[in-house]
């Protein structure tokens, strides 16, 4: 340690040390788990008091708080969602196993964990029939954490254990000071001070100021007597205002948007029923408006897959063992597209076809031995993405649907169909030519048959952990402040965070029905005074019965537009006045790159290894806002999954420093006890 707080050691020398946690959501309720877990093992006798400060319940904070619609849901499937670590994790920490969510909810259909206090008729019917590929609803997610966050106190002996005390503060932190002695004192919304040895800012999810953009559009909004929502967390919008039948242009189609059309239909009092056809038809209640949704991509991100592997494992064959040796003794810097890129897209054809081939040697013509170093070295010369891989895949994939074609997979609506467009108007043909693309999309990915594509999904998961391992420091400027936070993490989540297979066959039916129309992709917006309306374009390409390829573009005019994504990351500006002030005192700071263009932040947090904030020994970070690919809070079991490691690293790093500081106490206090030196003196 840089420095020695010192205090009441005349009350026995206490070695006790505070731990200020600022956030109670998954990622904090997650390193609680870890310091406790690590605590047992290898700090025995280390007492630390814990200090849990958030105006929500811990475990599920803020973004998974019960006090939300029930048409809410994760994108991740009931077996896919973990809290506690598991054989697979390779971490320095103690393994501590606990039921995931499927196991939970078996546990409390058996009796063998107690229902939610809270639990209500929906929740109750939910915990009784869900399966383990049903997608559960964020309400049920946070009984879960709620569980985990509360059988990790057990774990700890109790709040008033003498080892570990925790103690939630059902408060806002606002700023973080030092006081005279050096310590860290954290000041509540109440009006209240904690006083810690240490802190961990574990903030969650924030939003930001509205960008110039957004700022342009509420006031063209404003003149003229439109709406305008800009980026926020769907769940926290009011959606009141939007009146039914309204037109409202759609900027977005991931999961903001998914989420904002449940509740702009379904949760309007619409029905989804099954035909006698067993396809999904929609039952407008008359209170929806006509949502017209448009991207670059001009798709929603894809499936969830419901499949799994039946083929050859899943395995990095270019990201793996060889790569980080390469890694670990270049000197040049890494240049994401330049070096990374093509191997990410080898990696997901070689996943792809190692499933098909292997899993399902009745759909191809060669075996994947034969096929394997053929295609290596196809890739190798010539790309991923090459005439010569989709030559060689035609001659011995017989299925066009069983082929995997890389650039398309990317940019759907920038590629020929192989099948006859639409060749009436062009608004109706980019409409169909997405509609399309969903229905082929949703049947790939939730039909065992397809199970190729759950191969690409693990090869992205395992790619983007692999990913993750490299330290920052190791990526040029570009990719730092480009490549990695947009380009890389908007591809991941294109593939692997896409909506519940469920949600794509309801917005077909609500296309159907006429309350969904599709814009395509590229999509432009264009807002003119003389006008007073919104105007947004989009295209897609397809390929004519008669006319050969054409672009197809459809337009739209509107009196509200709601730009559907997140809020980016930009902690200088964040509506969380803490993370505000923390930048603004120089207490953090947000992450600086020099490029060609000169200096640039990136928005995020700089921390350094364990997440400690860099001229700090006793201030950490985790969580969205931080630099760098975290993984989330929880994950999936049974893939030594980052977030375990992340958690682990930190947890152990917070521990050492609070033994550190424990330690110099009981010397001091040795040295006083002998000397007759004078008591609260600062080292």
């Amino acid at each position: 340690m840089s420095e020695l707080r010192i205090r009441d050691l005349d009350t026995a020398g206490s070695r006790r040390v505070g731990i200020a946690c600022i956030g109670a959501g998954p990622a904090a309720a997650m390193l609680l788990e870890r310091i406790i877990a690590n605590h047992a093992r290898d700090w025995a006798g280390l007492g630390i008091d814990i200090h849990l400060v958030d105006p929500h319940r811990p475990g599920g904070g803020r973004i998974w708080r019960r006090e939300q619609s029930p048409l809410l849901k994760l994108n991740s499937m009931l077996e896919d969602v973990a809290f506690f670590t598991d054989a697979s994790c390779t971490i320095e920490g103690p393994v501590a196993p606990g039921p995931s969510l499927a196991e939970w909810v078996l546990g409390v259909r058996d009796g063998r964990f107690e229902r939610p206090e809270w639990s209500d008729a929906l929740l109750d019917a939910e915990l009784d029939t869900i399966g383990p590929q049903d997608f559960p609803t964020r309400r049920l997610n946070n009984a879960y954490l709620s569980w985990a966050f509360d059988e990790t106190l057990r774990r700890a002996g109790s709040t008033d254990g003498e080892d570990v005390a925790v103690t939630h503060h059902r408060d806002l932190a606002t700023m973080v000071e030092d006081d005279e002695d050096g310590r860290h004192v954290v000041t509540l919304g109440s009006g209240s001070c904690i006083r810690a040895d240490l802190v961990i800012y574990a903030l969650g999810h924030s939003g930001t100021d509205p960008s110039p953009e957004s700022r342009a559009l509420a006031g063209f909004a404003e003149r003229h007597g439109l709406d305008y929502i800009s980026p926020a967390f769907t769940a926290d919008v009011d959606l009141d205002g939007i009146v039914p039948g309204t037109d409202v242009i759609v900027r977005g189609m991931g999961l903001a948007a998914i989420d904002l059309t449940v509740l702009l239909t379904e949760g309007r009092g619409g029905r989804f029923q099954r035909n006698e056809h067993g396809g999904l038809d929609y039952l407008p209640s008359g209170r929806e408006p006509r949502l017209h949704l448009g991207s670059r991509r001009g798709v929603p991100y894809r499936s969830k897959i419901t499949s799994h592997v039946v083929g050859a494992p899943v395995t990095l064959e270019y990201l793996g063992a060889d790569f980080r040796e390469r890694v670990a003794a270049r000197v040049a810097p890494l240049d994401f597209e330049r070096d990374v890129r093509p191997l990410i897209g080898a990696e997901f054809v070689t996943g792809y076809y190692r499933e098909l081939f292997t899993g399902h040697p009745d759909r191809v013509e060669r075996a994947w031995a034969e096929v394997a170093p053929r295609m290596r070295s196809i890739i190798e010369e010539h790309g991923a993405e090459s005439v010569q891989l989709a030559e060689f895949i035609a001659d011995i994939v017989p299925d066009p649907d069983d082929r995997f074609d890389l650039a398309a997979f990317y940019r759907p609506l920038a590629f020929a169909s192989p099948d006859p467009a639409d060749e009436g108007p062009d608004d109706d043909a980019v409409h169909d030519r997405v509609l399309g693309h969903i229905a082929t999309d949703l049947r790939q990915r939730t039909r065992q048959e397809h199970s190729a594509t759950m191969a690409l999904f693990l090869t992205a998961l395992y790619a983007f952990m692999a990913i993750a391992e490299i330290a920052p420091e190791r990526w040029n400027a570009r990719s730092r402040i480009h490549s990695l936070p947009h380009t890389w993490f908007g591809m991941f989540s294109y593939l692997a965070s896409g909506p519940p297979g469920h949600r794509l066959e309801e917005l077909i039916a609500l296309a159907e029905a006429g309350v969904v129309r599709f814009i395509g992709g590229d999509i432009e917006l264009v807002t003119r005074d003389t006008d007073g309306l919104f105007r947004a374009s989009g295209t897609a390409v397809g390929k004519g019965s008669s006319s050969g390829i054409r672009t197809a573009q459809a337009s739209v005019t509107a009196s509200v537009l709601v730009d559907a994504w997140l809020p980016e990351a930009h902690a200088a500006h964040s509506d969380n006045l803490l993370l505000r002030n923390l930048v603004a005192s120089g207490r953090m700071r947000e992450l600086a790159i020099h490029d060609a263009d000169g200096r640039v932040t990136t928005g995020e947090i700089e921390v350094g290894t364990a997440g400690l904030l860099p001229n700090s020994d006793s201030e950490f970070a985790i969580g969205p806002f931080v630099a760098g690919p975290t993984g989330g809070a929880f994950t999936r079991p049974g893939l030594d999954s980052l977030p375990f490691r992340v958690h682990d690293r930190c947890a152990r790093a917070v521990l050492q420093a609070a033994e550190d500081i424990s330690s110099a106490r009981l010397l001091i206090y040795d040295e006083i006890v002998e000397h007759g030196s004078t008591l609260g003196r600062l080292v």
